[in-house]
């Protein structure tokens, strides 16, 4: 008889639950006429983006949320910038979104136009099949 206490954990494969957010285009729902909803591996996907996408003390209450990549953005691309655009991806990704487990993350600038094409290669709990997300960095200014 197999013992259950906190000290074990779950190393089932399958997903047991759904993860549902609001979608952020607030599309009308024509039934319920309310905001639609995105779910599963649109809201992590989602997710995902704007952990990388917001800046420290961006949102109310949580100062410590955030990346920081935008000030990289405005520095020369070296190989160097590259790195720490990375370490700065993984940490916010590992710290902040504890339903995935992050595998590799890549880019490919394009000087031309002033932009990087940043691909985020994670598994989401409970899933075998690997998730990309890929978002464009730029700046704004």
């Amino acid at each position: 008889m197999a013992v259950y206490d906190s000290q074990n954990t779950n190393t089932s494969k399958r997903q047991s639950r759904s993860f549902r957010d609001l979608d952020l285009d607030f599309g009308r729902n024509p039934v319920t006429n309310d905001v639609n909803t995105v779910t599963n591996i649109d809201a992590i996907k989602r997710s995902v983006k704007n952990l990388i996408q917001t800046n420290f003390y961006e949102r109310p209450f949580k100062p410590e949320l955030g990346s920081g990549i935008r000030g990289l953005l405005f520095e020369p691309y070296t190989p160097m910038v590259g790195v720490f655009l990375k370490r700065k991806i993984e940490e916010v990704i590992t710290n902040f979104e504890p339903r995935v487990s992050l595998y590799q993350i890549s880019f490919d600038d394009d000087p031309d136009r002033n932009r990087l094409v940043c691909d985020i290669y994670f598994y989401i709990q409970g899933s075998t099949d690997p998730v990309q997300v890929t978002t464009f960095l730029q700046r704004l200014r």
